[in-house]
Order: structure tokens, then C-alpha cells, then sequence
């Protein structure tokens, strides 16, 4: 039996014991981080670089394509050096910051695409008022909030978690820092706070759904309501690529945690977890980018420019 005090490192959860599979795992995460790096870092770059796209949609998408960065990066980098390394440790420090970093992304994130929601609703269904409900200040203020709520949401939880005593080993079932996990191997018995805390998330969570799920009903409406068949196509299209976001963040997360535990297993739970929190960040830009033409469009001219400096460059230094 340990304590917190006597733990220096925890054992994450391998994908297989097999040398040959884990340099699979190896190439297989970094195909996926490679391809989140860029698709995110173009959506970044096009959004700052073309003054066409600087508006409050694309505001909301820069700051998504951010947070999208983050969580990624939080947990990735780590399973690929063990993979390649043929190692399962981290530290204690290593653990608590991971566990900070990704709750505070992804936290941020879903607070994010309340917002978005509610811009798309502004967007459709009070157009005449869009410039002075999301004015830039007012996007900014929205933007700083979903950061700041996501960081105190993962300071609170991560503080709690880390103050529990830890008397049940130091190997954890999950392939990254997670504080379910973590929170099987206490031994504490105050259920008190932890289901406190637990509440309050929940509640604030369910807030935020009910929030998307009415912006929704009242966007559907509005649509309905237009009369050209090309006109409720071209409204709704540009609440697609949103809602597709929201449905696979919202459906890969319910179903890591809340999926029944008879059709639970390690290699299961070990697929969910990835679908929840390496899949969304890779497939987010692509969503985006596919149903999107001005930011097609834009992403387009600004590989031009680029490609056309590169040929350039050499002419003109001579």
C-alpha cells in the first residue's frame, strides 16, 4: 500500500505490449497529431491573415482551432514518446498538468460551442441586431469567458483530485492522465466534496446543452420560415459544419462515460477514450473547411500568395 505522498510517477495504460505494434501506435498518433497540427494551424493562419474572415464566426473558429491545438498536444506527444520508447511512466507533476491542460481545453471548448451556437442563432434569427449583439468587444468579452470558466473549471477539479490520498497502486487504466482513473486509486472517504463538484459540472454542462438544443430548435424554425428553397439551404449550411461539431465532441464524450458497464472492456474503453480526445481536434478543421467556401476560398489564396512568394524569392534577392 502507497499514499499520494510516497508517489513519484504513475503507469499509464500501454496500447500493446507487442514492439512491433507500439511503433504502429508511434506512426499511427503521429499521422493524427501531424494532420491536427495543420489542419488547425491553417484554419489559425487563414482566419488572421485574410481581413475578409474577421468576423464573429470566424472569431469563435480561430479560438476553437486554438483550444483544439491544446488538448491534442496535451495528451499526444506523451503516448507517442512511450509508445517509442517502450514505457508506461510519468510523473506526478507530469500527470497533474496533463489532467489541468486537458480539462481546461476541453472545458473551454464545450463553453466555446455554446457561444458558437448562440452566434449562429443571432446569425439567423435576429440579423438586424448581429452588429450590435456580437460587436467585437462583446466577442471578445464571450471568447475570454469560455477561457477563464475553463481554467477555473480545471484548476477546481484538478486541485480536488490531487489533494485525495492515493492508497491503491499507481497504475491507471486510461493511455493518458484522466481523473476517473486517478480517483480509483484513492482512498479517501470524502464523497462529499467529490460529489459536490460532480453536481455542480454536471448541472453547468446540461446548461450548456440545453442552451445548443434550443439555439437549434429556434434556428430550424427561423430556416422554415424562408421561403426560397435556396435561401434555407445556404442558412443552414452555415450551421452544418457547427452542429457536426457539436454531435461528434458531445456523442464520443457521453458515450466514454456513460456507456453501460456491461459492454465495458480495457480495449473498449481504451477505443472510446481516443475517438473522444485525439479523433475531434484531427477532424474538426476538415469539417469545417469541407462546408465552408469562404474559408475555403481565403485558405486557397493564402497558399497562392505563399507559393507564389516562394518562387519569387529567389529572383528578386538576385
Amino acid at each position: 500500500m502507497s499514499n499520494s505522498s510516497s508517489i513519484t510517477q504513475f503507469l499509464l495504460l500501454p496500447f500493446t505490449d507487442t514492439r512491433e505494434l507500439q511503433l504502429l501506435h508511434f506512426w499511427l498518433f503521429l499521422g493524427i497529431y501531424l494532420a491536427a497540427l495543420l489542419g488547425n494551424g491553417l484554419i489559425i493562419t487563414t482566419i488572421a491573415w485574410d481581413q475578409h474572415l474577421h468576423t464573429p464566426m470566424y472569431f469563435f473558429l480561430l479560438n476553437l482551432a486554438l483550444l483544439d491545438l491544446g488538448s491534442i498536444s496535451t495528451i499526444v506527444p506523451k503516448s507517442m514518446s512511450n509508445s517509442l520508447w517502450d514505457t508506461r511512466a510519468i510523473s506526478y507533476s507530469g500527470c497533474a498538468a496533463q489532467v489541468f491542460l486537458f480539462l481546461f481545453f476541453i472545458s473551454a471548448e464545450f463553453y466555446l460551442l455554446t457561444i458558437m451556437s448562440y452566434d449562429r442563432y443571432v446569425a439567423i434569427c435576429k440579423p438586424l441586431h448581429y452588429g450590435t449583439l456580437l460587436g467585437s468587444r462583446a466577442c471578445v468579452h464571450m471568447a475570454a469567458a469560455a477561457w477563464a470558466t475553463g481554467f477555473l473549471n480545471a484548476l477546481l477539479y484538478t486541485a480536488n483530485t490531487f489533494s485525495l490520498p492515493l492508497c491503491k497502486g499507481n497504475a491507471l487504466g486510461q493511455f493518458f492522465c484522466e481523473i476517473p482513473q486517478i480517483l480509483k486509486l484513492s482512498c479517501s472517504h470524502s464523497y462529499l466534496r467529490e460529489l459536490g463538484l460532480l453536481v455542480v459540472g454536471v448541472c453547468l454542462a446540461f446548461v450548456c446543452f440545453v442552451f445548443i438544443v434550443v439555439s437549434y430548435v429556434q434556428i430550424l424554425r427561423a430556416v422554415l420560415r424562408i421561403p426560397s428553397e435556396q435561401g434555407r439551404h445556404k442558412a443552414f449550411s452555415t450551421c452544418l459544419p457547427h452542429l457536426a461539431v457539436v454531435s461528434l465532441f458531445l456523442s464520443t464524450g457521453m458515450f466514454a462515460y456513460l456507456k453501460p458497464s456491461s459492454i465495458s472492456s480495457p480495449s473498449l474503453d481504451l477505443l472510446v477514450s481516443v475517438l473522444y480526445s485525439v479523433v475531434p481536434p484531427a477532424v474538426n478543421p476538415l469539417i469545417y473547411s469541407m462546408r465552408n467556401q469562404e474559408l475555403k476560398d481565403s485558405l486557397w489564396k493564402l497558399m497562392a500568395g505563399l507559393f507564389s512568394e516562394a518562387i519569387n524569392s529567389p529572383s528578386s534577392s538576385a
